[in-house]
């Protein structure tokens, strides 16, 4: 038996080469017929499209992209402020933050605020840029930067409103103050009513100029003593809010010099020095700044000087802050708001990083019901963008998607069918940015018959039948 057995072995290994040969001669010969009876042109196209498919799949060769380059510290700026700040209004994003929240006495800054009301009661009808308004006592009574204005002097709201916004008139601020209120001290209720608002932490408002209490006429001081203060991110936000609801607030802000009344003493200069339009004027050309339209200066011995400016490069605003810097030398301000600028400047943009109507990859289709497809993809609704340090891209985005549980047939294409929020760390940016988009239905889904229905809930019925039992044993 082994012997046979052996024989047997060893005749089935020199035979195999034999099957072998008369295997693949058989696969050969079918091939051939099988080619044979297709016509030629078909084969050529068969095989042209196995030649595209092969180089299709072939990846091109990518040249690494060049990492973006390091940003610099805030300590390296070596900034001369008690606090700074530098915000990019469409996203809130904070890119620059030193001391931000800590409230300080804004000084002429807290005219922002008033300049932000009386502008809205202008867009809502309530006042006109051309109603004439009579100086009170109050108003006429007021110290520190102004525009001499008597009692029963009338004045235009729009000639008060210039002489508030470049040259920090106090009168003329409080004389606009009265206008929209009873008092001035009923205007500063709408003031700290507003900063509710708008999320402004920190400020509280004592006047509408930014006098110190003992600063202002004895009769109109607050009984509680409590002086006006703000941090420099509750700044920006005022700004913010100013820039966003009133973009033609530089009509105002960049006026270089206005003719209050005849004379020269009746010309009020612009103290924003920063301004674009000072790059020929020999006196302001070393602090004049590209794009820079605005906003708002701020002095006293208390607050030392303060600005808050905005500027626009390369279709990017940016608004920053600093306060608390030298108060014997004006244009500290300025070059310290250079700084700050420059950094945003230099090293962040503005980048669309989810497009229109793109697909949410790796997320399952949105389940739907009495529909003739049980479910439809979705996309965005509209495009998302962040600020991000200058070449980045879009490799640190994170998505979290929500979609809702209860859609039901006839869907059209572009219904909502829930959201997609996505959160950017900028590198080096203070804080994370987050931005909710719609997703809507990439498709139409029509509504299934009552029989397909039928079926269908027959077929889940019995599947869910099924499960159980299966899931006794």
């Amino acid at each position: 038996m082994p012997s046979t057995h052996k024989t047997k072995i060893e005749k089935n290994r020199i035979n195999q080469p034999k099957l072998l040969k008369r295997s693949a001669a058989s696969v050969l010969l079918i091939h051939m017929l099988c080619l044979s009876v297709v016509p030629a042109n078909l084969a050529g196209a068969a095989a042209a499209d196995t030649t595209k498919s092969q180089t299709t799949e072939a990846p091109a060769a990518k040249t690494p992209a060049a990492a973006p380059k390091a940003i610099p510290t805030v300590e390296s700026l070596n900034l001369a402020v008690k606090s700074a700040v530098l915000l990019e209004p469409t996203t809130g994003e904070i890119v620059l933050s030193l001391n931000a929240d800590v409230a300080l006495p804004p000084a002429s800054m807290t005219k922002m605020m008033t300049e932000y009301i009386v502008a809205e009661q202008v867009k809502q009808g309530k006042m006109s840029w051309e109603d004439v308004v009579t100086v009170s006592k109050n108003a006429a009574a007021q110290i520190g930067s102004r525009v001499f204005l008597a009692e029963g002097d009338q004045h235009t709201v729009k000639d008060l409103y210039i002489a508030m916004a470049i040259g920090s008139a106090n009168d003329a601020t409080v004389a606009l103050a009265e206008t929209v209120a009873p008092t001035e001290t009923e205007f500063v209720k709408l003031m700290n009513s507003e900063a509710k608002r708008m999320g402004m932490k920190t400020a509280h408002f004592a006047n509408s100029t930014g006098l110190n209490i003992a600063d202002m006429p004895a009769d109109s001081r607050p009984s509680d003593g409590k002086e006006t203060v703000m941090s420099a991110i509750d700044a920006a936000l005022l700004a913010k809010y100013i820039v966003t609801d009133h973009p033609d607030f530089n009509e105002f802000t960049t006026i270089p010099f206005f003719q209050f009344r005849p004379g020269a003493s009746g010309r009020i200069d612009n103290l924003d020095w920063m301004l674009e339009s000072n790059a020929e004027v020999p006196n302001f050309k070393a602090y004049a700044y590209e794009g820079l339209d605005g906003l708002k200066t701020g002095h006293t011995e208390a607050a030392g000087n303060n600005f808050t400016g905005t500027a626009v490069r390369d279709g990017m605003r940016l608004i920053s802050v600093v306060m608390g810097t030298d108060a014997n030398d004006q244009g500290s301000r300025f070059v310290e708001t250079r700084k700050v600028l420059d950094f945003g400047f230099n090293n962040f943009e503005i980048k669309e990083l989810v497009a229109a109507n793109q697909a949410i990859e790796g997320e399952a289709p949105a389940v739907v019901t009495k529909g003739k497809e049980e479910s439809v993809a979705y996309e965005t609704a509209g495009a998302l963008s962040f600020v991000v340090q200058k070449g980045a891209d879009a490799s640190s985005l994170k998505m979290q998607a929500s979609i809702d549980s209860a859609l039901e047939a006839p869907i059209a294409k572009g219904d909502k069918v829930g959201t997609a929020t996505y959160t950017y760390q900028a590198k080096g940016a203070a804080e994370a940015q987050t931005k909710t988009v719609d997703l809507v239905a990439s498709a139409d889904v029509e509504k299934a018959g009552w029989f397909k229905q039928l079926m269908r809930a027959i077929g889940g019925f019995f599947s869910d039948l099924f499960e159980g039992i299966k899931n006794l044993f």
